[in-house]
Protein backbone atom coordinates (compact mmCIF):
# COMPACT_ATOMS: atom_id res chain seq x y z
CA UNK A 1 0.00 0.00 0.00
CA UNK A 2 2.62 2.26 0.81
CA UNK A 3 4.51 2.03 -2.75
CA UNK A 4 1.59 2.94 -4.43
CA UNK A 5 1.21 5.43 -2.77
CA UNK A 6 4.29 6.64 -2.72
CA UNK A 7 4.58 6.29 -6.71
CA UNK A 8 1.00 8.34 -6.95
CA UNK A 9 2.52 11.28 -5.13
CA UNK A 10 5.52 11.00 -7.40
CA UNK A 11 3.70 11.32 -10.00
CA UNK A 12 1.27 13.89 -9.22
CA UNK A 13 4.63 16.21 -8.43
CA UNK A 14 6.09 15.19 -11.72
CA UNK A 15 3.23 16.82 -13.94
CA UNK A 16 2.93 20.04 -11.58
CA UNK A 17 6.56 20.44 -12.07
CA UNK A 18 6.40 19.59 -16.16
CA UNK A 19 3.53 21.91 -16.38
CA UNK A 20 5.02 24.51 -14.24
CA UNK A 21 8.26 24.37 -16.56
CA UNK A 22 6.37 24.18 -19.46
CA UNK A 23 4.86 27.62 -18.81
CA UNK A 24 7.89 29.55 -18.21
CA UNK A 25 10.16 27.73 -20.80
CA UNK A 26 9.46 30.08 -23.37
CA UNK A 27 9.37 33.07 -20.92
CA UNK A 28 13.48 32.03 -19.65
CA UNK A 29 14.76 31.20 -23.27
CA UNK A 30 13.29 34.87 -24.70
CA UNK A 31 14.57 36.40 -21.68
CA UNK A 32 18.20 34.62 -21.74
CA UNK A 33 18.78 33.83 -25.61
CA UNK A 34 16.65 36.25 -27.45
CA UNK A 35 18.83 37.86 -29.99
CA UNK A 36 17.61 42.01 -30.17
CA UNK A 37 17.97 41.77 -26.24
CA UNK A 38 21.55 40.28 -26.13
CA UNK A 39 22.27 42.76 -29.41
CA UNK A 40 20.85 46.08 -27.57
CA UNK A 41 23.00 45.08 -24.43
CA UNK A 42 26.27 45.11 -26.43
CA UNK A 43 25.18 48.07 -28.45
CA UNK A 44 24.85 49.98 -25.15
CA UNK A 45 27.77 48.68 -23.54
CA UNK A 46 29.83 49.84 -26.67
CA UNK A 47 28.68 52.95 -26.81
CA UNK A 48 29.65 53.26 -22.96
CA UNK A 49 33.12 51.87 -23.67
CA UNK A 50 33.43 54.28 -26.46
CA UNK A 51 32.02 57.68 -24.41
CA UNK A 52 34.58 56.37 -21.93
CA UNK A 53 37.72 55.98 -23.77
CA UNK A 54 37.05 58.82 -26.37
CA UNK A 55 38.83 62.27 -26.41
CA UNK A 56 35.88 63.99 -28.12
CA UNK A 57 34.79 67.06 -25.97
CA UNK A 58 31.64 66.88 -23.54
CA UNK A 59 28.43 68.73 -24.34
CA UNK A 60 29.79 70.75 -21.17
CA UNK A 61 32.82 72.46 -22.29
CA UNK A 62 32.81 75.71 -20.89
CA UNK A 63 35.15 76.94 -17.96
CA UNK A 64 33.34 77.94 -14.86
CA UNK A 65 35.32 81.24 -14.24
CA UNK A 66 35.56 82.90 -10.43
CA UNK A 67 37.22 86.62 -10.18
CA UNK A 68 38.67 87.39 -6.61
CA UNK A 69 39.66 91.28 -6.35
CA UNK A 70 41.95 92.32 -3.63
CA UNK A 71 41.14 96.00 -3.24
CA UNK A 72 44.83 96.75 -2.33
CA UNK A 73 45.48 96.45 -6.10
CA UNK A 74 43.26 98.98 -7.98
CA UNK A 75 43.26 100.14 -11.44
CA UNK A 76 45.24 103.62 -12.67
CA UNK A 77 43.43 106.61 -11.30
CA UNK A 78 42.95 107.96 -14.96
CA UNK A 79 40.06 105.47 -15.54
CA UNK A 80 36.75 104.99 -14.10
CA UNK A 81 36.31 102.10 -11.55
CA UNK A 82 33.34 101.05 -13.43
CA UNK A 83 35.05 100.96 -16.91
CA UNK A 84 37.61 99.16 -15.05
CA UNK A 85 35.59 96.49 -13.56
CA UNK A 86 33.58 96.17 -16.92
CA UNK A 87 36.73 95.28 -19.31
CA UNK A 88 38.27 92.86 -16.14
CA UNK A 89 34.81 91.22 -16.54
CA UNK A 90 35.24 91.46 -20.36
CA UNK A 91 38.86 89.64 -20.15
CA UNK A 92 37.78 86.73 -17.36
CA UNK A 93 34.16 86.17 -20.14
CA UNK A 94 37.20 85.10 -22.28
CA UNK A 95 38.58 82.08 -20.65
CA UNK A 96 34.51 80.88 -20.13
CA UNK A 97 31.88 81.48 -18.20
CA UNK A 98 31.81 83.71 -15.11
CA UNK A 99 30.03 82.36 -12.54
CA UNK A 100 31.23 84.28 -9.29
CA UNK A 101 32.71 87.93 -9.33
CA UNK A 102 34.06 88.92 -5.91
CA UNK A 103 35.87 92.12 -4.68
CA UNK A 104 37.40 92.39 -0.95
CA UNK A 105 39.02 95.32 1.26
CA UNK A 106 38.88 97.36 4.52
CA UNK A 107 35.98 100.06 5.00
CA UNK A 108 38.01 102.71 4.73
CA UNK A 109 39.13 101.56 1.00
CA UNK A 110 35.36 101.61 -0.35
CA UNK A 111 35.41 105.53 0.36
CA UNK A 112 38.53 106.79 -1.88
CA UNK A 113 37.50 107.05 -5.27
CA UNK A 114 36.44 110.18 -5.52
CA UNK A 115 39.41 111.94 -3.19
CA UNK A 116 42.05 110.82 -6.07
CA UNK A 117 39.79 111.88 -9.04
CA UNK A 118 39.22 107.98 -10.84
CA UNK A 119 35.32 109.20 -11.34
CA UNK A 120 34.38 112.60 -13.24
CA UNK A 121 31.21 113.19 -12.74
CA UNK A 122 29.25 116.55 -14.24
CA UNK A 123 27.06 117.18 -11.28
CA UNK A 124 27.35 120.16 -9.07
CA UNK A 125 27.51 119.91 -5.13
CA UNK A 126 25.82 122.77 -3.55
CA UNK A 127 25.22 123.48 0.56
CA UNK A 128 22.01 123.62 1.76
CA UNK A 129 22.61 126.48 3.58
CA UNK A 130 24.96 129.00 2.32
CA UNK A 131 24.27 128.24 -1.13
CA UNK A 132 27.98 127.67 -1.83
CA UNK A 133 28.90 125.20 -4.66
CA UNK A 134 31.73 122.59 -4.68
CA UNK A 135 32.90 120.06 -7.64
CA UNK A 136 32.61 117.05 -5.47
CA UNK A 137 31.07 115.51 -3.03
CA UNK A 138 34.06 115.40 -0.13
CA UNK A 139 34.51 119.00 -0.46
CA UNK A 140 31.09 119.52 -0.11
CA UNK A 141 30.65 117.43 3.27
CA UNK A 142 33.66 118.79 4.49
CA UNK A 143 32.67 122.35 4.59
CA UNK A 144 29.48 121.50 6.16
CA UNK A 145 31.10 119.61 8.26
CA UNK A 146 33.45 122.55 9.98
CA UNK A 147 31.58 125.70 9.37
CA UNK A 148 27.94 124.58 9.95
CA UNK A 149 28.02 122.27 12.35
CA UNK A 150 30.24 123.82 14.42
CA UNK A 151 27.61 127.04 14.18
CA UNK A 152 24.74 124.69 15.19
CA UNK A 153 26.92 123.31 18.02
CA UNK A 154 27.24 126.38 19.45
CA UNK A 155 23.61 127.68 18.62
CA UNK A 156 22.76 124.41 20.71
CA UNK A 157 25.25 125.78 23.74
CA UNK A 158 23.53 128.50 24.02
CA UNK A 159 20.11 127.71 24.42
CA UNK A 160 21.26 124.59 26.93
CA UNK A 161 23.11 127.42 29.05
CA UNK A 162 19.79 130.20 29.01
CA UNK A 163 17.12 130.23 31.44
CA UNK A 164 13.78 131.42 31.31
CA UNK A 165 12.83 134.38 28.99
CA UNK A 166 15.90 134.32 27.06
CA UNK A 167 15.94 130.45 26.68
CA UNK A 168 12.52 131.22 24.82
CA UNK A 169 13.58 134.16 23.01
CA UNK A 170 16.80 132.04 22.02
CA UNK A 171 15.36 129.00 20.45
CA UNK A 172 12.65 131.60 18.47
CA UNK A 173 15.87 133.04 17.34
CA UNK A 174 17.48 130.34 16.31
CA UNK A 175 14.50 128.39 15.05
CA UNK A 176 14.43 128.63 11.39
CA UNK A 177 18.73 128.30 11.05
CA UNK A 178 17.92 125.17 13.17
CA UNK A 179 15.11 124.03 10.75
CA UNK A 180 17.33 124.82 7.80
CA UNK A 181 20.14 123.15 8.69
CA UNK A 182 18.52 119.80 9.68
CA UNK A 183 17.26 119.97 6.58
CA UNK A 184 20.77 119.79 4.42
CA UNK A 185 22.19 117.62 7.30
CA UNK A 186 19.36 115.30 5.89
CA UNK A 187 20.59 115.46 2.29
CA UNK A 188 24.92 116.22 2.69
CA UNK A 189 25.65 114.04 5.71
CA UNK A 190 23.69 111.04 4.06
CA UNK A 191 26.26 108.87 2.05
CA UNK A 192 25.37 109.20 -2.08
CA UNK A 193 25.26 106.48 -4.19
CA UNK A 194 27.63 106.42 -7.34
CA UNK A 195 30.48 107.67 -6.05
CA UNK A 196 32.25 105.24 -4.12
CA UNK A 197 34.53 102.60 -4.51
CA UNK A 198 32.02 99.76 -3.39
CA UNK A 199 29.66 101.26 -5.04
CA UNK A 200 31.10 101.04 -8.35
CA UNK A 201 31.92 97.69 -8.03
CA UNK A 202 28.34 96.67 -7.04
CA UNK A 203 26.78 98.91 -10.44
CA UNK A 204 29.86 96.55 -12.42
CA UNK A 205 28.41 92.85 -10.74
CA UNK A 206 30.63 92.35 -8.42
CA UNK A 207 30.01 91.09 -4.60
CA UNK A 208 31.72 93.58 -2.34
CA UNK A 209 32.29 92.04 1.55
CA UNK A 210 34.45 94.62 3.87
CA UNK A 211 36.40 93.67 6.31
CA UNK A 212 37.42 95.38 9.61
CA UNK A 213 40.50 97.74 10.10
CA UNK A 214 42.65 94.51 11.25
CA UNK A 215 45.85 94.43 9.54
CA UNK A 216 45.37 90.93 6.55
CA UNK A 217 42.04 90.46 7.45
CA UNK A 218 40.53 90.80 4.18
CA UNK A 219 43.35 89.05 2.50
CA UNK A 220 42.37 86.20 5.26
CA UNK A 221 39.01 86.06 4.23
CA UNK A 222 39.56 86.39 0.08
CA UNK A 223 42.14 83.10 0.33
CA UNK A 224 39.34 80.93 2.52
CA UNK A 225 36.89 82.18 -0.23
CA UNK A 226 39.16 80.93 -3.15
CA UNK A 227 39.86 77.43 -1.13
CA UNK A 228 36.24 77.30 -0.31
CA UNK A 229 35.71 77.72 -4.33
CA UNK A 230 37.89 74.87 -4.91
CA UNK A 231 36.75 72.41 -2.62
CA UNK A 232 32.93 73.05 -3.76
CA UNK A 233 34.63 73.14 -7.53
CA UNK A 234 32.40 75.60 -8.26
CA UNK A 235 35.54 77.26 -10.59
CA UNK A 236 37.70 75.62 -13.33
CA UNK A 237 39.64 78.87 -13.48
CA UNK A 238 40.45 81.87 -10.97
CA UNK A 239 41.01 85.13 -11.97
CA UNK A 240 42.97 86.83 -9.30
CA UNK A 241 43.25 90.69 -9.02
CA UNK A 242 46.46 90.94 -6.89
CA UNK A 243 50.06 91.70 -6.41
CA UNK A 244 50.55 90.41 -2.68
CA UNK A 245 52.89 87.34 -1.69
CA UNK A 246 50.28 86.11 0.82
CA UNK A 247 48.23 84.79 -2.35
CA UNK A 248 51.21 82.43 -3.80
CA UNK A 249 49.95 79.27 -1.86
CA UNK A 250 46.51 79.53 -2.47
CA UNK A 251 47.60 79.88 -6.58
CA UNK A 252 50.07 76.94 -6.08
CA UNK A 253 47.41 74.55 -3.92
CA UNK A 254 45.01 75.88 -7.25
CA UNK A 255 47.80 74.14 -9.28
CA UNK A 256 48.01 70.81 -7.39
CA UNK A 257 44.02 70.59 -7.74
CA UNK A 258 44.32 71.59 -11.50
CA UNK A 259 42.51 74.90 -11.46
CA UNK A 260 43.59 77.02 -13.92
CA UNK A 261 45.14 80.17 -12.35
CA UNK A 262 45.57 84.37 -14.42
CA UNK A 263 46.46 87.07 -12.49
CA UNK A 264 46.11 90.97 -12.87
CA UNK A 265 48.61 93.04 -11.50
CA UNK A 266 50.90 96.34 -11.79
CA UNK A 267 54.24 94.55 -11.24
CA UNK A 268 55.19 93.29 -14.69
CA UNK A 269 57.25 90.07 -13.70
CA UNK A 270 55.61 89.13 -10.12
CA UNK A 271 56.26 86.16 -8.52
CA UNK A 272 52.53 85.44 -8.59
CA UNK A 273 52.48 86.20 -12.31
CA UNK A 274 55.28 83.74 -12.56
CA UNK A 275 53.17 80.65 -10.23
CA UNK A 276 50.02 81.33 -12.26
CA UNK A 277 49.29 79.85 -15.56
CA UNK A 278 49.49 83.80 -17.43
CA UNK A 279 49.20 87.29 -16.25
CA UNK A 280 48.39 90.31 -17.36
CA UNK A 281 49.25 93.79 -16.38
CA UNK A 282 46.08 96.43 -15.77
CA UNK A 283 47.20 98.05 -19.13
CA UNK A 284 46.83 94.64 -21.12
CA UNK A 285 43.12 94.65 -19.74
CA UNK A 286 42.14 97.86 -20.31
CA UNK A 287 43.61 98.39 -23.91
CA UNK A 288 42.13 94.36 -24.66
CA UNK A 289 45.28 92.85 -25.55
CA UNK A 290 44.65 90.48 -22.98
CA UNK A 291 41.36 89.31 -24.11
CA UNK A 292 42.83 89.09 -27.68
CA UNK A 293 45.86 86.58 -25.66
CA UNK A 294 42.82 84.42 -24.00
CA UNK A 295 42.64 83.03 -27.14
CA UNK A 296 45.99 81.61 -27.20
CA UNK A 297 46.46 80.61 -23.93
CA UNK A 298 43.08 78.73 -23.93
CA UNK A 299 44.83 76.97 -26.82
CA UNK A 300 47.77 76.28 -25.33
CA UNK A 301 46.13 74.94 -21.98
CA UNK A 302 43.88 72.33 -24.69
CA UNK A 303 47.30 71.23 -25.86
CA UNK A 304 48.91 70.86 -21.98
CA UNK A 305 46.43 68.60 -21.37
CA UNK A 306 45.82 66.66 -24.17
CA UNK A 307 49.70 65.88 -23.12
CA UNK A 308 49.07 65.11 -20.10
CA UNK A 309 46.29 62.72 -21.30
CA UNK A 310 48.25 60.74 -23.25
CA UNK A 311 51.20 60.42 -21.03
CA UNK A 312 52.43 56.71 -19.91
CA UNK A 313 52.82 56.33 -16.60
CA UNK A 314 53.54 52.65 -15.57
CA UNK A 315 51.41 51.20 -12.63
CA UNK A 316 53.15 47.60 -11.61
CA UNK A 317 49.25 46.39 -11.08
CA UNK A 318 47.56 48.11 -13.50
CA UNK A 319 50.92 47.15 -16.54
CA UNK A 320 51.71 44.01 -15.28
CA UNK A 321 52.22 41.78 -18.20
CA UNK A 322 50.59 38.20 -18.09
CA UNK A 323 52.78 35.59 -19.90
CA UNK A 324 51.37 33.07 -22.45
CA UNK A 325 52.63 29.69 -22.55
CA UNK A 326 52.19 26.58 -24.34
CA UNK A 327 50.52 23.38 -23.30
CA UNK A 328 53.61 21.83 -22.42
CA UNK A 329 54.62 24.55 -20.26
CA UNK A 330 54.04 23.88 -16.60
CA UNK A 331 52.02 26.23 -13.77
CA UNK A 332 54.94 26.51 -11.91
CA UNK A 333 56.90 28.25 -14.29
CA UNK A 334 54.27 30.65 -14.99
CA UNK A 335 54.16 31.59 -11.27
CA UNK A 336 57.92 31.57 -11.22
CA UNK A 337 58.35 34.18 -14.64
CA UNK A 338 55.32 36.29 -12.70
CA UNK A 339 57.61 36.20 -9.60
CA UNK A 340 60.67 37.29 -12.40
CA UNK A 341 58.49 40.16 -13.42
CA UNK A 342 58.16 41.57 -10.26
CA UNK A 343 61.75 42.14 -9.34
CA UNK A 344 63.38 45.10 -9.49
CA UNK A 345 65.18 44.90 -13.08
CA UNK A 346 68.81 46.03 -11.50
CA UNK A 347 68.81 43.50 -8.93
CA UNK A 348 70.44 40.31 -10.82
CA UNK A 349 69.04 37.05 -9.42
CA UNK A 350 72.46 34.85 -8.08
CA UNK A 351 71.23 31.53 -9.32
CA UNK A 352 71.02 33.13 -13.09
CA UNK A 353 74.35 34.92 -12.78
CA UNK A 354 75.98 31.97 -11.53
CA UNK A 355 74.79 30.11 -14.46
CA UNK A 356 75.67 32.44 -17.25
CA UNK A 357 79.69 32.39 -16.55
Amino acid sequence: MLPTVRKILIGAVRKILSSFWDENLSHVKSHIYDPSRYYHCNLRSVYRFSESHSGSIPKSDRTNVAIFWDLDNKPPNTVPLFIAASKLKTTAFSFGSVRLMVAYGKSQQLNCVEKKGSIKTSEVFSCRVCNRKFSTNEKLVNHFRQIHESEHQKRLNQIESARGTRRVKLVGRYSMNMEKYRNAARYILTPVVGYKLGDELKRAGFWVQTSSHEPQKANIALKNHMVETMDRRQADCIVLVSDDMDFLEVLKEAKRRCVKTVVVGDVSDGTLKRAADTGFSWKEVLLGKAKKEAVSVLRRWKDRDILKRLEWIYDPKVDSKWYEFDEDTSVENGIDAREDDARVWWKLDKDTYAAST
